[in-house]
């Protein structure tokens, strides 16, 4: 018996044995980049992809499971790079805070109710009035809920081409939490937090996201500082070494200028090494600290390439890396299909986030989002977590690109969209609402519905649009202060005194329809200290009162989120005004 249980015993280690050297056979340590210097810190291995599902708040006790996936935007994912400014000293820049990220942070009932999905989308709309906490003037909304008839169990990405797009600039030196230089040039110190450099918290996310990949999927990596480099051709990850390739990633130092188009066009060359077919998703991760400007918007630039790229069915997933990331452009990648954006405040909370959404991150579900909106009594005023909608004639919503997103308890991850409306008749009728979309294989869609508002003052449908409202007011606010305390760090822009009241009035206003907001673009890529009015402090303190008590009202501390950035404004010490300078942050004159 002893002598059955050896022989069987060398029989298993030899067949490991055998195991072992043919994996070494068929796997490659194809890296081309020529790097000698060896990046000592290592990393836990992430776990197995699956649908995994987050929450900002704790699930309720004894809650059925969900069944279903969810949907939110495009565009921007998160708020991180507002936060991070703000906890790190610095006045933010305008578009590192947008709707569509805030709401990202959150989840929502969308208003479904007992309905059923069974569509790849399903909207379903809420409605409400309100008096404005600031003018006490009412106020109509409309909220889309962003539904999907998917089930989560069924739920499946396509096999990936993934290029990683990586910045090795000297700038990535630089400590995450400084501006690495002002307009002028001049670094901008202050006081450490981390000892990481944003190339260590870049190279330390790639290697959490490609842990993500499965072995039919496809990776391919270039490199960029003032040219592009080849690191690693676009191959299986089944045939590629992962551990020399992730030790070669880890090993990366910084070097040289910035040149972002040739980075991006490096990385398309490798989609040429490849077939293009139905059964993958290409997308083009693209990580940088820089700060392109609009000149990268051009057709062979940057921004330019990356729309052009959508055309032929190649995404974009933007990834900015530190404090000083010029958020300025997120709009425009918002608009671009496809495309997507995060902003990566520590290698340990995106390592969070791609084990629970890496799937859904890289795949686009529906295309071409517009909402026509007809009534007689009724035009659009401002559309919140829409931005691609067009307001030029008060009837149209558009968004390029709705992913999949998690859905806890009945409630979705960033799943809807607010409009404000603008009553332009008396009476009360009926709302006509026509939605149409495609698929990601371009079959076209279409529904329409009515909505009516109820001959109440003040209701709301839900909780989850009477959430929205709530954080769009904290956005627009917090968009305002941005507007005029950057102005007031710009000499360019001329100031006198306001009173209280003005500001109360201008603080509520859509940002995009305030005059001085297509100038901004020109004058805010310079670092500001953070500093907020003593007019800004007696606004906060305001809201934070009305926050206080929606948020008892709806019994969601996940609101605690945007409550802890209201306490740590509040606790700036008011912005003195000089005379002399005329500089301070919340007295423009509106033309």
């Amino acid at each position: 018996m002893k002598k059955i249980i050896f022989i069987l015993f060398i029989s298993i280690v030899t067949l490991l044995n055998g195991m072992s050297k043919r994996a070494d056979i068929n796997t490659t340590d194809d890296w081309e980049y020529n790097s000698t210097q060896i990046f000592e810190e290592t990393l836990n291995s992430p776990p197995m992809v699956g649908s995994v599902r987050s929450r900002a708040m704790a699930p309720k006790a004894f809650a059925p499971a969900p069944k279903k996936i969810g949907m939110a935007v495009g565009g921007a994912k998160d708020t991180n790079n507002f936060k991070a400014n703000i906890e790190n000293g610095y006045l933010p820049k305008i578009d590192s805070i947008t709707y569509e990220g805030q709401f990202y942070n959150h989840y929502f009932d969308t208003g479904l109710g007992s309905k059923e999905c069974k569509e790849l989308f399903c909207p379903s709309y809420s409605t409400a009035k309100r008096l404005n906490p600031f003018s006490k003037a009412q106020e109509y909304f409309l909220s889309v809920g962003l539904n999907s008839g998917i089930d989560i169990k069924d739920f499946k990405r396509k096999k990936l081409n993934l290029v990683v797009v990586l910045d090795i600039s000297g700038s990535m030196g630089a400590s995450f939490n400084s501006y690495y230089y002002d307009k002028t040039g001049k670094k901008v110190e202050i006081e450490e937090k981390t000892q990481k450099t944003k190339m260590q918290i870049a190279t330390e996310s790639i290697v959490a996201m490609l842990s993500h990949l499965k072995d039919d999927d496809r990776v391919g990596i270039v490199l960029f500082d003032n040219k592009a480099y080849r690191a690693k051709p676009l191959r299986m990850v089944l045939l590629s070494n992962k551990k020399a390739i992730r030790d070669h990633i880890l090993a990366l130092k910084e070097q040289g200028g910035t040149n972002w188009s040739a980075g991006y066009q490096e990385g398309l060359k490798l989609f040429d090494e490849v077939k293009l077919t139905k059964d993958y998703e290409n997308r083009i991760v693209f990580l940088t600290d820089a700060m392109p400007n609009s000149g990268e918007l051009r057709k062979d630039r940057l921004f330019g390439l990356a729309k052009e790229a959508s055309k032929k069915g190649i995404h974009t997933t933007f990834i900015g890396v530190g404090v000083d990331f010029n958020n300025d452009l997120v709009e425009y990648v918002s608009k671009t299909r496809g495309a997507n954006y995060f902003s990566v405040h520590s290698s340990k909370e995106f390592k969070k986030l791609l084990d629970k959404e890496f799937d859904y991150m890289v795949t686009p579900l529906v295309y071409d989002l517009t909402l026509k909106l007809d009534s007689k009594k009724y035009k659009i005023d401002a559309v919140y977590g829409s931005p691609d909608a067009k307001l030029a004639t008060g009837e149209i919503m558009k968004v390029n690109t709705l992913f999949p997103s998690s859905n806890e308890n009945g409630e979705t991850k960033g799943g809807i969209i607010l409009l404000k409306l603008k009553k332009v008749a008396d009476g009360n009728s009926d709302i006509k609402l026509k939605l149409s979309y495609t698929d990601i294989n371009g079959k076209p869609f279409s529904n329409s519905q009515d909505v009516t508002f109820k001959p109440k003052n003040q209701y709301y449908d839900n909780s989850g649009i009477r959430k929205a409202i709530l954080i769009s007011d904290f956005v627009t606010i917090m968009k305002n202060w941005i507007i005029d305390a950057r102005a007031g760090c710009n000499d360019r822009v001329k100031w006198v005194m306001e009173d209280y009241v003005t500001l109360m009035k201008r603080c509520m206003i859509f940002p995009p329809k305030r005059p001085i907001y297509p100038t901004i673009k020109t004058w805010e890529r310079k670092s500001c200290k953070l500093k907020v009015s003593e007019g800004y402090i007696k606004l906060f303190q305001t809201f934070k009162r009305y926050f206080v008590k929606e948020m008892s009202e709806l019994k969601d501390d996940s609101l605690k989120l945007e409550l802890n950035i209201l306490n740590t404004l509040l606790k700036q010490k008011p912005q003195e005004f000089d005379k002399k300078k005329s500089s301070d942050d919340w007295q423009f004159i509106q033309k």
